[in-house]
């Protein structure tokens, strides 16, 4: 008997486990047979019901210009069973419900605007970024930019397991930097001049850390560079420009991830000059790639745990003297109360 007041949906992807190849369409005119694991390495991804997919875009940062979003929106007004695109947690925009049979269609009109389709599976993913230093007040380096180079240059790269680059322009890490395979922050070392400094007092009051404290009888700062975290308040809040930027550039985080077992990811660089951002992505892909031959599909941060002492030796040639001192391997965060069996 069926209760009329719950509605009881089939999952087709019990179905489609039987179905593991469609002929599909993905240029005009010319069709190829899938299984469905390369859908979804391409960016698209099946869904629950029946034949139907989400089609993720590729969105770098998640700046959309408006002659594309524009377009999306037409052809996901086209080719959506639903009204509605969903905006990833990765900033991706999403077309769901997509019948497979229209994904030349879809392709070719997202295309008259250069909008191109994301890729999932075991590969460089498309890298998330905030909006940097261009407009926001925080903003310490430019990271929309790198975003994009970041995405030029090594997008799709193939990997053992998914491979997440994020940046945040400062220390807020709106993008979570801590919790991606490679993570890139801004950050900025203050530098006081003392013969221009009139005691105001005012870069105690705007540092959140406690790092500067000021003297009580001149108002001269004292810095505890152990709590600074390079977020360049203090030369922002002084009056006087008696705080200058002395050392610019990268925190470099590796081995973070979020997920049902996340793990934070380890400091390896302070102050990386953003021209060697590049060279710093290709060894720690080279090296995962390298260290995780025949592993199956495992993350970089699981690697780490037990080769950190390799790595370590491997990339600090590359980071010069950004290098951090003996950096701590990436950690397990415990979410799971009941469950330690896999903290090991």
């Amino acid at each position: 008997m069926k209760d009329k007041n719950i509605d009881i949906r089939y999952d087709h992807n019990l179905e489609e486990q039987k179905k593991s190849k469609l002929e599909i369409e993905m240029k005009r005119g010319k069709k190829e047979v899938f299984n469905l694991d390369q859908l979804k390495s391409g960016g698209y991804i099946r869904q629950r019901q029946k034949d139907l997919f989400t089609v993720r875009l590729r969105c770098p940062g998640g700046r959309v210009p408006v002659e594309k979003l524009k377009k999306i929106a037409e052809a996901a007004s086209k080719y959506s069973k639903r009204d509605y695109v969903h905006i990833s947690v990765r900033q991706s925009i999403e077309i769901p419900y997509v019948d497979y049979k229209d994904f030349s269609q879809l392709s070719d009109e997202l295309g008259e605007v250069g909008q191109k389709i994301a890729s999932c599976g075991p590969r460089v993913r498309v890298p998330t970024a905030c909006s940097g230093c261009e407009y926001n007040p925080n903003g310490l380096v430019d990271v929309q930019k790198l975003c994009q180079e970041i995405d030029q240059k090594y997008f799709g790269i193939q990997c053992n397991h998914k491979f997440k680059i994020s940046l945040s322009g400062c220390p807020i890490d709106c993008f979570r930097t801590n919790e991606m395979d490679l993570g890139f922050q801004g950050a900025v070392e203050p530098i006081w001049d003392e013969d221009t400094c009139t005691g105001c007092r005012i870069c105690g009051y705007a540092c959140r850390e406690g790092a500067i404290t000021n003297d009580v009888q001149t108002g001269k700062p004292v810095i505890d560079r152990s709590k600074c975290l390079y977020c360049a308040d203090c030369i922002r809040a002084c009056p006087a420009n008696s705080w200058k930027e002395g050392r610019k550039g990268l925190v470099v985080r590796v081995g973070g991830r979020h997920g049902r077992h996340p793990m934070n990811g380890a400091v390896i660089a302070v102050f990386l000059p953003e021209e060697k951002m590049g060279k710093v992505i290709e060894k720690v892909l080279e090296w995962y790639n390298k260290e995780g031959k025949d592993k199956g599909r495992v993350r970089i941060g699981d690697i780490l745990r037990d080769k950190w002492t390799g790595f370590v030796d491997f990339i600090k040639p590359v980071l010069g003297d950004c290098a951090v001192k003996n950096p701590k391997k990436p950690e397990y965060i415990k979410i799971h109360s009941f469950q330690t069996g896999w903290m090991l």
